[in-house]
């Protein structure tokens, strides 16, 4: 009776009368007793499976949260700044002057905070970074109000720099929290990512209608209360944060070759982000569209955000080094393009498609920095490898700006171009050393 059971078909058949033979189909031998039974169809994976997965940690959701209110501030500091004192102080040059200087001081402080935050912990140093940031962002906003000194704007621009990186202390969360898990890591990294593009997008928009419809100054205020509830709700969620390392080995991060490859390239790639934004502004304007530069530019971001979520569904391909160095060639390939675009009809699909090599290239660099640094120099590693990115993102605008001023606008694309070409070269060169482990 079992063999005859076993025999049978699971998938139901029309009824037949009882007395008609049943005949097996010549092209398919007939079931032989004891045969196993065929498998069951199997379900189509969901795309959005691998993210249900990730968050479904016990306290990712409320860490993820948290940072996220801390993180969107970050892209508005710098536009706020110089709306406020460009606007009240009537000048651009000492708008920008103050601006560079954070930015100066941030690449010092950034590292350094990183390197505390692994040895001391997250809680430890983000809490007491954001109070000496709020004190300097409001020390900024009275100064500009009252009418200071060019100087005291520039000491507040260097005290309101130690602003605490609460993008490389997620990233930190989720590595350990699937430190065995290198899949769940992938789609962690490519997530952040996102989550990245949705603040550079959204951040100085905010900031510009604050700036310019509210008050000069409300845009660093919202900004500074932004990042102090953020971090201090961050640093509340104690029972994700990463143990630290008070013993951990000491040196410099940057003596890994394969992490100066990195750094390099982040900063070449910074070099195109900055300048990009630039072009965009003067393409649309020489267009005709200048009010709609907010609208293309965001097609940029989407074009990334979107192809940041593909990439951390799907499971990667390769080594790592090799994806760098095919994501760095194809955000060259894909600037060319805009070199041609003659009207906002072109320039908007082409940048969707620009920025769809932006994310993968990204999510593949912050991995690379997973892999060649131990876990008690990742705060550090991250935050040297973004400022290095913040570093390029002032320049290239810098540049760009250049070549708009002496240059036709359908020509700013050639810094993004050349930038991204340098990337490309950058990595292509030291290729060699991100295949070591």
């Amino acid at each position: 009776m079992i063999l005859f059971l076993a025999s049978r078909p699971v998938v139901p058949r029309p009824s037949r009368p009882a007395s008609r033979p049943v005949v097996p189909h010549p092209s398919r031998p007939a079931s032989r007793p004891g045969a196993a039974a065929p498998a069951p169809p199997r379900r189509r994976r969901s795309p959005l499976a691998p993210y249900r997965r990730l968050f479904a940690a016990p306290g990712a959701l409320a860490f993820t949260l948290a940072a996220f209110v801390g993180r969107l501030p970050g892209s508005m500091l710098g536009v706020s700044t110089v709306l406020m004192i460009a606007t009240v102080r009537d000048s651009y040059a000492l708008a920008g002057a103050v601006s560079a200087t954070g930015v100066a001081v941030t690449a010092v402080a950034g590292p350094l905070l990183g390197r505390l935050v692994d040895r001391y912990g997250q809680a430890s140093v983000a809490v007491p970074a954001v109070v000496v940031f709020v004190a300097g962002a409001t020390a900024m906003v009275l100064c500009v109000h009252f009418g200071a000194p060019a100087w005291a704007l520039f000491c507040c621009a260097a005290g309101s720099s130690g602003v605490p990186s609460l993008g490389a202390m997620t990233r930190a969360r989720w590595a350990a929290l699937h430190r065995d898990d290198p899949a769940a890591r992938h789609t962690a990294t490519s997530f952040e990512q996102v989550v990245d593009e949705v603040c550079f997008m959204a951040g100085p928009a905010l900031a510009m209608v604050l700036c310019t419809a509210v008050l000069p100054e409300a845009g660093l205020v919202t900004a500074a209360a932004l990042l102090l509830t953020g971090t201090l709700l961050f640093a509340a969620q104690r029972r994700t944060e990463p143990p630290p390392e008070p013993h951990a080995a000491r040196g410099r991060v940057l003596l890994t070759p394969a992490l100066r490859v990195v750094l390099l390239t982040f900063l070449a790639t910074g070099a195109v982000f900055g300048s990009m934004e630039v072009a965009t502004v003067a393409a649309v304007g020489s267009h005709g569209g200048s009010t709609a530069s907010s609208t293309v530019l965001a097609l940029q971001a989407a074009g990334s955000c979107a192809a940041g979520l593909v990439f951390g569904a799907l499971p990667p391909r390769g080594t790592a080094g090799g994806r760098l160095v095919a994501g760095v060639a194809a955000m060259a390939l894909a600037v060319l393009p805009l070199l041609t675009a003659h009207s906002l009809a072109t320039l908007a699909p082409l940048l969707f498609l620009a920025g769809m090599a932006t994310a993968p290239t990204m999510i593949t660099g912050m991995t690379l920095v997973h892999r060649l640094l131990p876990a008690a120099r990742l705060n550090e590693g991250m935050t040297t490898v973004y400022t290095g990115l913040l570093i390029g993102i002032s320049t290239g605008a810098a540049v760009g700006g250049w070549t708009v001023d002496h240059l036709a606008p359908t020509s700013a694309y050639l810094t993004p171009a050349t930038a991204a070409t340098l990337a490309f070269a950058i990595a292509w060169s030291g290729r060699r050393c991100l295949r070591a482990p």
